[in-house]
């Protein structure tokens, strides 16, 4: 038995809200009316069923109609646009094809004043005949059918083709016509600050889904969230994340607009007739991708802001009568398709393995997410990625020159950067007041222009924090990799819990004298003012002069100068190359007794007198820890610093104004979770950090095996016998033991805990306070706060600053490695290259000198 109508649900008085896997329909006001519509129904007719159902006045709105559609890959939903009869019976046909009983309309409507006058998001369909005239449908008669394009069957009807390219004025007032009344607000590139806060907020989880089931991207926005003052942002931030890089080329076509697509929108198939594009480089890249995918190419016609033709590459050679032609949308940036002759009829017979529309700037379009994931993206790692994703082995320099605009898209230029810096600044200091910055430019013949030099900067929740930090600071440099050239200066603190603490930053010129001076001053004048702080370095000849000078404020007792054991391991290795040397000098620094330390020197010594000499003639104080005094807090390296380099290491490339947003988000990022830590640590009155906490649990255990005899219960004198039979002389009165690892750590060691013990002494008392859940909170405890919009900065009316000439790497492609390597950059354990032919160490057999007499 035939079924002569088919149940159709309808929605109205809502709107429709579409996720990745479903589309539903809601609102308060949500109303479902059940409609029996013939099976031969058509779309006309379909739209009076409606109006007499619902008593929707249809001179003044308009329908929008939308079914559930099911997709064949698993139960998942997507709206389906009807619009004529074809996408009528292609609902309908829904209930003999599919395990539907009853069909979902979801019916949205519009006021009748224009093809454009509607709400942001609003169906923007252009429908365009062949003598360029729009066919306005009319929802209560049905619209009229697209035809086909103007173009003869091979392509060659050159005087229409010649007349649309030359004389487009008709196009073009037709489509001024159309926005008479529009009233769409269009969204604009993001500024580089967004691009960058919007990575950060990616990767520590903050972006709540936009394809999530209760995220509104139907057609409609609410009016409450619209800001008049600033350009909707159209597009749905990408996922950062490699394995969803399948569907970036979707990110091109209309289905990124907030409006609904075409029917037969793009989708890797062919293009259609009214298709409607954010942008010309939107079906620029769309137009690409179709080339790459179906292994054709094509050439520019025409090419201006206002139209696009593009043509077959081998249309005079095998007449294929491929051609499409676009056209703006005035006073938008839309680009709308009104011609389109496809598909290709040639045949490639020859596929190589590039593509000339496989440009750098598609590169660049692909990469973009990859990018904004990971700083440090390699050519080699984005010619993988477009081989897997096109299949198509792109050059070296074309990968490279794509992630160079890839990184100008979305965080600026390089030389604007400076420009730009200055402001950034100031808006950074108008929501946090208190951060301290500092400049030192050079004046130039031009009038209010001043060539960079160097900035200082340090944000007011590290200047605060640093007072409730262990009186410790590394310093560092490294190097920036972008157009420019210069160095990053870092100042890092050790909180309680043996964590970093990022204190100040710096980009200057280069390491020298000059500018590690200049940067220890900026430190201690708008930093901190705290005496006996000790500062690790390397040996570089600039810090040890800025350090040794009085006037700078960190010479002693305002300061103490240590060295890092691993750079110092690294120059002795570099003058006498001995690893078994060198491991005796890394355990003479670290040994925590004068008696230990004495032992391997002497070892150096007998093996090596000239090395002992060189170890002689450096201050043991600023490399020994026993001979510290108890200033390191057992913190031999510069690893603190380094590691937060490591962690700016992708950003270094970048302009100087998305490093210093870096800084700023990094920082906001490390205080929230430490805060948060601390705040937990305080709630559950645990006294001491979790560093510490294990650290002394681990002493309590092992000082339970120990011997303890005690001498004077007056000044709390022991003589201490740990299971190896080593002993220890303490005095609990005095707070220190013979061991040394007391006075260095700050917090007891194993034999002062088993005498605490012995005596039923709380041992806690001789803990640093440095190490207290309430300094440790307090250390994190200033909030960093968001920053305004960017059109809320506040206006920089200074000199306009310009990077120096002298700062610009010459040249294009890769920048050669600045970076002197030594023997740090050889990893231990793995031996040298040792040769087939001699078995010697340090060469190989193509470079071997005795080859020839072998």
């Amino acid at each position: 038995m035939s079924i002569s109508t088919i149940s159709v649900i309808c929605y109205y008085n809502g709107q429709m809200l579409r996720s990745k896997t479903d589309v539903t329909y809601e609102g308060r006001k949500a109303v479902i009316a059940p409609i029996d519509i013939p099976v031969e129904c058509t779309f006309e007719e379909l739209i009076g069923l409606i109006y007499s159902r619902t008593n929707i006045d249809k001179r003044r709105f308009r329908l929008l109609l939308n079914c559930k559609y099911p997709l064949s890959n698993g139960n998942r939903f997507q709206p389906f646009r009807i619009w004529d009869d074809s996408s009528v019976r292609r609902m309908l046909n829904l209930v003999n094809s599919t395990a539907i009983d009853e069909i979902e309309l979801f019916i949205e409507v519009d006021r009748v004043k224009g093809i454009l006058n509607q709400s942001v998001g609003g169906d923007m369909d252009f429908f365009v005949r062949d003598n360029h005239n729009v066919a306005h449908p009319d929802y209560g008669s049905g619209p009229s059918r697209s035809q086909g394009p103007n173009f003869g069957p091979h392509g060659d009807d050159d005087d229409d083709y010649n007349d649309e390219e030359g004389n487009n004025e008709c196009d073009e007032d037709f489509y001024d016509e159309c926005n008479e009344d529009a009233d769409v607000e269009l969204s604009e590139h993001a500024s580089p600050f967004t691009n960058l806060n919007q990575i950060l907020e990616n990767e520590h989880g903050i972006y709540v889904s936009a394809q999530a089931p209760c995220c509104d991207v139907s057609n409609h926005l609410d009016d409450d969230t619209l800001d008049d003052s600033s350009p909707v942002n159209y597009h749905l931030p990408p996922t950062p994340q490699f394995q969803h890089v399948e569907n970036l080329d979707n990110a091109v076509a209309s289905a990124w607009t907030p409006w609904m697509q075409h029917p037969n929108a793009y989708s890797g198939g062919e293009f259609v007739i009214g298709q409607v594009y954010n942008s010309k480089s939107d079906l620029q890249d769309a137009a690409k991708i179709y080339s790459i995918k179906s292994h054709q190419e094509f050439i520019v016609v025409a090419s201006s802001k206002k139209l696009l033709v593009l043509r077959c590459k081998k249309a005079a050679e095998c007449h294929c009568p491929w051609k499409l032609r676009a056209m703006v949308v005035k006073d938008t940036s839309l680009f709308v398709i009104n011609k389109y002759a496809g598909p290709h009829t040639c045949v490639n017979t020859c596929l190589n393995r590039d593509h000339h529309q496989l440009d750098s700037n598609l590169v660049a379009t692909h990469i973009k997410s990859l990018i904004k994931a990971q700083f440090t993206l390699t050519p080699a790692a984005i010619q993988a990625s477009v081989m897997e994703k096109w299949g198509y082995q792109i050059s070296y320099k074309k990968a490279l020159d794509g992630k160079h605009k890839a990184l100008r898209q979305l965080f600026g230029d390089f030389s604007q950067a400076y420009t730009e810096l200055p402001r950034l600044f100031s808006g950074i200091e108008q929501s946090n007041p208190g951060c301290a910055v500092i400049w030192k430019t050079c004046e130039i013949n031009m009038p209010n222009t001043e060539v960079f030099q160097r900035v200082f900067w340090s944000f007011k929740p590290s200047i605060e924090g640093f007072e409730h930090c262990r009186p410790i600071m590394s310093i560092d440099g490294t190097h920036l990799y972008g157009k420019y050239k210069g160095k990053l200066l870092i100042a890092m603190g050790c909180d309680g819990n043996n964590q970093l603490f990022p204190l100040a930053f710096a980009i200057t010129e280069g390491e020298n004298t000059d500018s590690w001076g200049w940067f220890l001053a900026c430190i201690r004048n708008r930093v901190t003012k705290r005496m006996g702080i000790c500062v690790i370095s390397d040996r570089h000849p600039g810090i040890m002069a800025a350090m040794s000078d009085p006037h700078l404020g960190w010479a002693a007792p305002s300061a103490y100068h240590r060295i890092c054991m691993r750079h110092f391991a690294s120059n002795f290795m570099t003058r006498f190359k001995d690893k078994i040397l060198k491991n005796l000098v890394c355990r003479a620094a670290l040994a925590t007794t004068v008696p230990k330390f004495n032992k391997h020197m002497n070892t150096i010594g007998r093996i090596n007198s000239e090395a002992l000499h060189w170890l002689e003639s450096i201050p043991v104080h600023i490399w020994a820890l026993s001979h510290d005094e108890g200033r390191r807090y057992g913190l031999m390296t510069t690893n603190i610093s380094e590691v937060f380099n490591s962690v700016l290491k992708g950003a270094r490339s970048l302009p100087v104004t998305a490093l210093v947003q870096l800084t700023f988000f990094r920082l906001n990022a490390y205080f929230v979770a430490r805060r948060e830590l601390g705040a937990n640590r305080l709630a559950s009155a645990e006294q001491f950090t979790p560093y510490v906490d294990s650290q002394l649990q681990g002493r309590v255990v092992k000082g339970g095996c120990m011997e303890i005899v005690l001498y004077d219960h007056v000044k709390g004198l022991f003589h201490v016998k740990s299971r190896r039979g080593r002993t220890h002389r303490l005095s609990l009165h005095e707070k220190n033991c013979t061991c040394g690892k007391t006075l260095i750590y700050g917090f007891p060691c194993s034999h002062m805990i088993a005498a605490c013990q012995y005596r039923c002494v709380d041992f806690r008392m001789f803990v640093d306070g440095y190490y207290s859940t309430r300094s440790y909170y307090d250390t994190w405890a200033s909030l960093f706060h968001p920053l305004l919009n960017e059109d809320e900065w506040p206006l920089y009316d200074g000199p306009t600053i310009v990077p120096p000439d002298s700062m610009q790497r010459m040249g294009s492609g890769r920048p050669k490695s600045t970076r002197l390597h030594n023997e740090m950059d050889v990893r231990e354990g793995i031996t040298s290259t040792t040769c087939g032919l001699c078995k010697q160490l340090g060469h190989n057999r193509r470079s071997c000198k005795n080859r020839n007499q072998l």
